[in-house]
């Protein structure tokens, strides 16, 4: 496995890259990352830090395990849950406070093969996650590399608050789509919230996220010829588990 500062690094990288103002992913303090380490612990992402310009003192090191526990404890407040997280830092100096959303980022990092996890609030991505379509807009997939890199489908979640109750939603959405699906989603959409995609290394979560802004992008398009066409689920088989796509996936670093 890579060294922490490695894994540091590369965090580093890929939140720098996925704030790129000309990308539109994220404005301002909009967005967060993390990164699974060696010893089970995580970075992730300090509460009101800017992606674009994030150094390494802009994540906190926290223990994965006794913050993903948080979301099978009892009814938490918003002071408990900021104890907590305090309680779980690595180096309990550090003054910055890990994102609201670190439970969450705790949980996908908990998935097999899920080292790195990147929020973005893409334009195109919201524009379909607030708008009255949206369970119709995302009920099929419309082309081959949507599927090669962006999985089988999206995992959904309706409006939630942010924080513990968000990170529930999305444990129960991620054992659901386990059920069903036989892997870990790749990217999760929250309705009138942002995208999250989940990687095996950086370079997969900043390509997911390309990927599925370019997907709601062509999706906008086809409402301008009269709605999507959709491939059928056997052809979304047929691409998901076909052996030239798998080995594609792979020369792309899409695990």
């Amino acid at each position: 496995m890579p060294s922490i500062e490695t894994t540091l690094q590369e965090l580093i990288t890929l939140s720098r890259d996925l704030g790129r103002p000309e990308r539109d992913l994220v404005i301002l303090g909009e967005g967060n990352t993390s990164a699974l380490c060696e010893d089970s612990t995580m970075f992730v992402k300090a509460s009101g830090t800017q992606l674009s310009t994030i150094e390494a003192d802009g994540f906190v090191r926290v223990y994965r395990e006794p913050v993903a526990a948080l979301a099978d404890g009892g009814d938490l407040t918003d002071e408990q849950v900021k104890n907590a997280l305090e309680e779980a830092k690595f180096d309990k100096t550090v003054k910055r406070r890990p994102s609201v959303e670190t439970v969450l980022h705790a949980l996908a990092l908990g998935e097999a093969g899920i080292k790195f996890v990147g929020h973005t609030h893409p334009v195109p991505v919201n524009a379909l996650s607030c708008s009255v379509l949206v369970n119709e807009a995302i009920a099929g997939r419309l082309f081959p590399d949507e599927i090669v890199v962006c999985g089988p489908a999206p995992l959904y979640i309706p409006y939630t608050d942010p924080g513990l109750p968000l990170a529930r939603a999305v444990r129960d959405g991620l054992a659901a789509y386990r059920d069903r699906w036989a892997q870990t989603p790749k990217v999760i959409l929250m309705q009138n919230h942002g995208l999250i995609a989940l990687g095996g290394n950086a370079s997969e979560v900043d390509n997911i996220t390309a990927m599925y802004v370019k997907t709601c992008r062509v999706l906008m398009g086809t409402y301008a010829f009269g709605g999507p066409n959709f491939l059928t689920p056997a052809n979304v088989r047929r691409i998901h588990t076909r052996p030239d796509e798998l080995y594609r996936r792979q020369q792309l670093k899409v695990s």
